[in-house]
């Protein structure tokens, strides 16, 4: 994930990474039928090289961009700071062949690494890096995984069920549908599609793979769409995004990854270092939001008459909330319409370090 056209985690649901906002994977497509291309402009990239900018001024500042996709951030960043250094990581290698292209000529100061982005610490070892001074999340689904139709990401194209953003890996959407228990897939597209209809969505799959296994996302869109009442299809997008959503998150354990990523990249992060993080929908975000509060306060206990040293924020805010695109920027790129940005500084190692 990483780049510009990405991201989505609602996208392959039907919206972005993003969906509770709007970034609607399918009108991104159409967008993109309409010569608009939407699907390779980096999101909110003015933003990000604002805030990023500062902490790569240094000769030899590393940045890691742990959602490589296209490489449009890393590309402005490499560009704006001509001393730094990129660390690209993405878990598709089809990302990171065509952002190694792209970025050729900046081929002396660049180091890819295929890995997931909660791998940040060792891919900063195999680049013989000791701390970033920087580090992009920009999660969802990436252009070069929604380019590929065959991957199955999106329901607007009839494709197997994979949705595998590292294509290495075991687990597909096929299998997820065809073999979680009922009470099992209810779970996953509750919790990680916010389906209100989950049950009734996963009962109608538990019927149909009875009879055969499904294993196109046509007929899986179609069978959702089908299973959600038809007052409810009238309104919010394709019936299906919810259901896509739940499944591409299950299949590549965003979340629980993500979970792990904050806290790994922030241990790598030098003292002065920033973080920036793109998410596209509100479980992505909630999650970004807490880590991120959880060392930006002070905790020095409420009795106590003076703060303590050890207990002051290890991180300062710089984004007030989650940053949105300006209207100007969703006109014009229909994929950033869900995405929200938060941004943080290290200010202070903690003291055990």
């Amino acid at each position: 994930m990483g780049d510009d056209g990405r991201r989505a985690p609602s996208e392959a649901d039907g919206g972005p990474h993003r969906e509770h906002g709007s970034g609607d994977i399918e009108d991104r497509i159409r967008a993109a039928r309409e010569g608009i291309d939407p699907l390779h402009v980096p999101v909110m990239l003015d933003r990000i090289v604002e805030l990023l900018a500062p902490a790569l001024s240094a000769p030899g500042a590393v940045l890691v961009d742990g959602t490589l996709g296209l490489g449009g951030h890393s590309e402005a960043l490499l560009k704006a700071c001509p001393t730094m250094r990129l660390v690209g990581v993405d878990r598709d290698t089809t990302a990171l062949e065509r952002s190694a292209a792209r970025l050729a000529s900046y081929a002396d100061r660049t180091h890819f690494v295929h890995a997931v982005y909660s791998e940040i610490p060792r891919a900063l070892d195999e680049a013989g890096v000791s701390e970033a001074d920087a580090v992009l999340l920009d999660l969802g689904v990436s252009s070069p995984q929604l380019d590929e139709t065959d991957r199955g990401f999106a329901y607007a194209h009839d494709a197997p069920l994979d949705m595998r953003m590292d294509r290495t890996q075991e687990l597909t959407a096929g299998q997820v549908v065809n073999t979680y228990p009922v009470g099992e897939l209810t779970r996953v597209l509750r919790a990680y599609g916010e389906e209100r209809f989950a049950s009734r969505v996963a009962r109608a799959i538990e019927r149909r793979r009875a009879q055969a296994p499904i294993t196109s996302t046509r007929e899986l869109a179609e069978l959702v769409r089908d299973a959600i009442p038809a007052a409810t299809r009238r309104t919010g997008g394709h019936p299906a995004k919810r259901t896509f959503q739940g499944l591409r998150i299950e299949v590549n354990a965003e979340l629980s990854i993500l979970e792990a990523t904050l806290p790994a990249a922030l241990s790598r992060l030098a003292v002065g270092g920033r973080i920036a993080v793109l998410s596209y929908h509100s479980l992505e975000d909630r999650i970004t939001k807490r880590a991120f509060a959880a060392l930006a306060k002070d905790t020095t206990p409420a009795d106590l008459p003076v703060p303590l040293p050890d207990r002051q924020p290890e991180l300062r805010l710089l984004t007030r909330g989650a940053e949105l695109p300006t209207e100007e920027e969703n006109e014009r790129n229909p994929r950033a319409q869900s995405a929200r940005l938060r941004a943080v500084e290290r200010v202070r190692r903690p003291s055990r370090q």
